[in-house]
């Protein structure tokens, strides 16, 4: 199969989908593998990184014509639509479900859309989600605790005190893969923090392996509120896979938290937790409502790229792997985890929850692809 591996292009992203290393694997498969000159760049590899190992660097357009799959970071962006092709498989994250016009590009092209991000396993874990999930919670506490400080105007808290101050409050809204990575940068800042959950064993277990470090707390609209009015620092870190994100705040909600305080929606990739959320840029990250600082970059993982890529690769080369040596329909056969995965195909929506998402029909993937 070809390979095809383009530069993102998406604003303020720096990651590239593959390593040498996975290159490399591909390359031992016996597949050709068309890098984009300059891809890697971003992440601190250069071109002769994956000559190397023997993988071809191209022009944007050979990429695109040629390449049997199409392995990217990033959803495309509509510069990228026309690139698209019926006979493409392309492999991404895609995050359909806030995004009609980027899912009626794929399905007017009838691509064969397979996003990371529904890729799970037999026990509902989404395995390609939790590198970047695991990246984005970390971040959050620093980036929140940035935007704390007083000249971008937060209310001028240092998370973890000193001695004679009191320290800040972290709430974080969601025990997953974020909530969890965002709570251990949290307990290290000193700051008090406090983890809502709707799942009682899940709010268990955070309890068991942070050894009470963190308050866990049933989360009610009740609960929620009160935290929110408590709160320095809001995490965002709800998940429903393949799904919109729920709008968990409210805009009149904000007016009971402090001035100044900040939320990091995490989920913004999928909409967002908030009624007021709209996708920002690392170049211009944050805007206020309501006296809130609302921090919502859509790809935070991409400002610490090289740390991205490298996490992304081990996660995705075994899939991509699968898809290249088999080829689509028959990696679909063989694997319940890639069925999943798959959103798009022959211009139907093949995922439940994003068909219900943007309130468009559903066919099983069974019917069209396999």
């Amino acid at each position: 199969m070809i390979v095809g591996i383009p530069k993102e292009i998406k604003v303020d992203e720096y990651r590239v989908s593959l390593t040498p290393a996975g290159a490399a694997e591909l390359v031992q498969d016996g597949h050709t593998v068309l890098i984009e000159d300059h891809a890697g760049i971003g992440s601190g590899i250069e071109n002769a990184d994956y000559e190397s190992v023997g993988a071809v660097i191209a022009d944007r357009d050979e990429v695109f014509q040629k390449a049997e799959m199409i392995i990217k970071v990033k959803e495309p962006i509509p510069e990228e639509y026309d690139r698209l092709r019926e006979d493409i498989l392309l492999f991404t994250y895609l995050h359909l479900a806030p995004a009609p016009e980027l899912t009626t590009a794929l399905l007017d092209r009838r691509v064969a859309g397979l996003a990371y991000e529904t890729v799970q396993s037999e026990n509902g874990s989404l395995p390609l989600l939790v590198p970047m999930s695991e990246v984005a919670g970390r971040m959050s506490i620093n980036e929140g605790g940035k935007y704390l400080e007083r000249e971008t105007g937060g209310r001028g808290i240092l998370l973890g005190g000193v001695p004679g101050v009191d320290p800040g409050h972290i709430v974080i809204i969601g025990g997953g893969v974020v909530g969890v990575n965002a709570a251990k940068m949290a307990i290290g800042t000193g700051a008090y923090v406090t983890l809502l959950d709707i799942n009682l064993d899940r709010l268990r277990y955070i309890d068991d392996i942070f050894g009470g470090r963190v308050k866990t707390i049933m989360s009610t609209k009740l609960n929620l509120m009160e935290f929110l009015k408590l709160a320095d620092l809001v995490i965002g870190a709800v998940l429903v896979a393949g799904a919109r994100a729920p709008r968990l705040i409210k805009k009149e909600m904000l007016a009971h938290m402090k001035s100044g305080s900040v939320i990091v929606d995490v989920g913004i990739d999928q909409g967002g937790i908030m009624e007021t959320s709209k996708p920002t840029t690392h170049s211009d990250p944050i805007y206020v409502v309501d006296g809130v600082v609302h921090y919502c970059v859509a790809n935070m993982p991409g400002a610490v790229a090289r740390t991205s890529t490298y996490a992304l690769t081990n996660a995705t080369l075994n899939y991509a792997r699968q898809l290249a040596a088999k080829g689509l329909s028959r990696a679909l056969r063989e694997s319940q985890e890639l069925r999943h995965g798959l959103n798009t195909f022959a211009g139907h929506i093949t995922h439940p929850a994003v068909a219900e998402a943007l309130q468009r029909e559903y066919v099983p993937v069974e019917k069209v692809a396999l």
